[in-house]
C-alpha cells in the first residue's frame, strides 16, 4: 500500500480533485487493487491560510520531505503583487527540477488545427532555474539602483536608470539533469527523438549553453544510444538528438508535429510550448503534468484555479484525472492507468463533456464536473 498525499488546491481545485480521486478508486477496484493507495490530505493555499494563517504550513513541507508521491490542485498566485507563487516555491523547496507534460490528441475533441492527431509529444521543462528563480528588483528601488550602478561602473554596461531588472541563472548541472531525464524517458519508452528547444542565438551563454550541455551529455553518457541528426542521415541507429530555436519550434509544432517526439527545454520556453501544444489538442483542460525530482513527484493539472466558475460544478476534471493516470503508471500500475485513459477518451468520443469542451463540439451533451467523472467511471473496462 502506498500513501499518496493530496493538496486540494484553490478555486476549482477541490472539485476536480474529488472527481479524479473517485475515478482512481473505481479503477483500482475494477482491477482488484482497492488497497493500493491510501489518501492523506495536506494543507496549502487559501484553505491552509484560513485554518493556520499560513499559505504553506511547515507541517505540509515536513510531510512532503518524507513523501514519494503527491497530487495537487491549482493554487492561487497573485499577478504583480502579494506572495510568491506557491507552485514555484514547492518546486524549488523539493528540487522538483523536471516538469513533464505528455500532450496527445483524444478522439472527438475539437481543435483549431487540421490534424491534431499528429501531436504526440512529451515536454520536459526545466523547473528550478531560468527567470522563474524569481530574482528581480522593482524599478527605481534602492536595490535596483545599486545593481545598475555596479553594472555601469564595474562592467561598463549602460542601462536606463529607470529599468527594472531580473536575473536568469542557469547551471550546467540543472540543464544536464533535465536533459538526462528526457533522454532516459525516450530510451525507456522507445521514442524516436529528443529536441532541445532554446533561444541560444540571442542568449548565448544561458540558453546557448543549455543546447551545448545537452550534446555534451549525450556524448559522455549515451554514446552508442543517442545520435545526432547528421548521424541519422548516415543511417546510424539510435535516439535522435535535435535542437531548434524556440520561435522556430512554435512554427514546427504547427506545421510538422509528427517530426517531434520529446521536447527538452528551459523553464520559460517550456511554459510557453506546453500550453501552445495543449491548445492544438483541445486546451489545458485535458493536459496532465507532473513535477519530478529525484525523491518526490507532485502530479497536477496544468490549468489554473478558474475562480469565476469555482463551486459551480462546471470545471473540466480531465487534466486532474489524466495526471493521476500518470501517477498510477509511475507506481507500476500501468494497466489501471491505461483503463482510465481509455475511459476518458471514450467519454469524450461519446460527446458527453463539460461545458468548455462542449462549446467547441457539435451536438455535444453538457455534463457537470461530477457527472463527467461518473460517466468516465461507467466507461472503465
Amino acid at each position: 500500500m502506498e500513501t499518496v498525499y493530496f493538496i486540494a488546491g484553490d478555486g476549482i481545485g477541490p472539485e476536480v480533485m474529488s472527481v479524479a480521486q473517485e475515478v482512481v478508486k473505481e479503477a483500482l477496484k475494477l482491477h482488484n487493487l482497492e488497497q493500493a493507495i491510501t489518501w492523506q490530505e495536506l494543507l496549502a493555499g487559501e484553505k491552509a491560510f484560513q485554518e493556520t494563517g499560513e499559505y504553506l504550513p511547515e507541517e505540509t513541507l515536513a510531510t512532503l520531505k518524507r513523501a514519494r508521491f503527491a497530487v495537487k490542485g491549482p493554487l492561487t498566485t497573485p499577478v504583480g503583487k502579494g506572495f510568491r507563487s506557491l507552485n514555484v516555491t514547492l518546486r524549488q523547496t523539493f528540487d522538483l527540477y523536471a516538469c513533464i507534460r505528455p500532450i496527445r490528441y483524444f478522439q472527438g475533441v475539437s481543435s483549431p488545427v487540421k490534424h491534431p492527431e499528429k501531436v504526440d509529444m512529451v515536454v520536459f521543462r526545466e523547473n528550478t532555474e531560468d527567470v522563474y528563480a524569481g530574482i528581480e528588483w522593482q524599478a527605481n528601488s534602492s536595490e535596483v539602483k545599486k545593481l545598475i550602478s555596479f553594472l555601469e561602473q564595474e562592467l561598463n554596461i549602460a542601462l536606463n536608470p529607470e529599468s527594472a531588472l531580473g536575473l536568469k541563472p542557469m547551471t550546467e548541472k540543472g540543464c544536464k539533469r533535465l536533459i538526462k531525464k528526457a533522454i532516459e524517458y525516450g530510451l525507456q519508452n522507445n521514442r524516436k527523438s529528443v529536441t532541445l528547444v532554446h533561444k541560444g542565438n540571442i542568449m548565448k551563454y544561458t540558453e546557448g549553453a543549455f543546447r551545448n550541455w545537452g550534446y555534451e551529455l549525450a556524448r559522455e553518457e549515451f554514446a552508442g544510444k543517442v545520435i545526432t541528426e547528421q548521424e541519422a542521415q548516415e543511417n546510424k541507429k539510435g535516439l535522435v538528438l535535435k535542437d531548434r530555436i524556440a520561435d522556430a519550434m512554435f512554427q514546427e509544432v504547427l506545421l510538422r508535429p509528427e517530426e517531434y517526439d520529446i521536447v527538452a527545454t528551459t523553464n520559460l520556453n517550456g511554459d510557453y510550448i506546453s500550453d501552445a501544444l495543449a491548445a492544438q489538442v483541445g486546451g489545458l483542460g485535458i493536459a496532465p503534468g507532473v513535477n519530478k525530482g529525484d525523491n518526490l513527484a507532485i502530479y497536477e493539472p496544468t490549468h489554473g484555479t478558474a475562480p469565476t466558475i469555482a463551486g459551480q460544478d462546471k470545471a473540466n476534471p480531465c487534466s486532474m484525472i489524466l495526471s493521476m493516470a500518470m501517477l498510477l503508471r509511475d507506481m507500476g500500475l500501468s494497466k489501471v492507468a491505461f483503463s482510465i485513459e481509455q475511459a476518458v477518451e471514450k467519454t469524450i468520443a461519446q460527446k458527453t463533456v463539460t461545458i468548455d469542451l462542449a462549446s467547441q463540439m457539435e451536438k455535444a451533451s453538457v455534463l457537470g464536473c461530477k457527472a463527467f467523472g461518473e460517466r468516465v467511471i461507467s466507461n472503465l473496462a
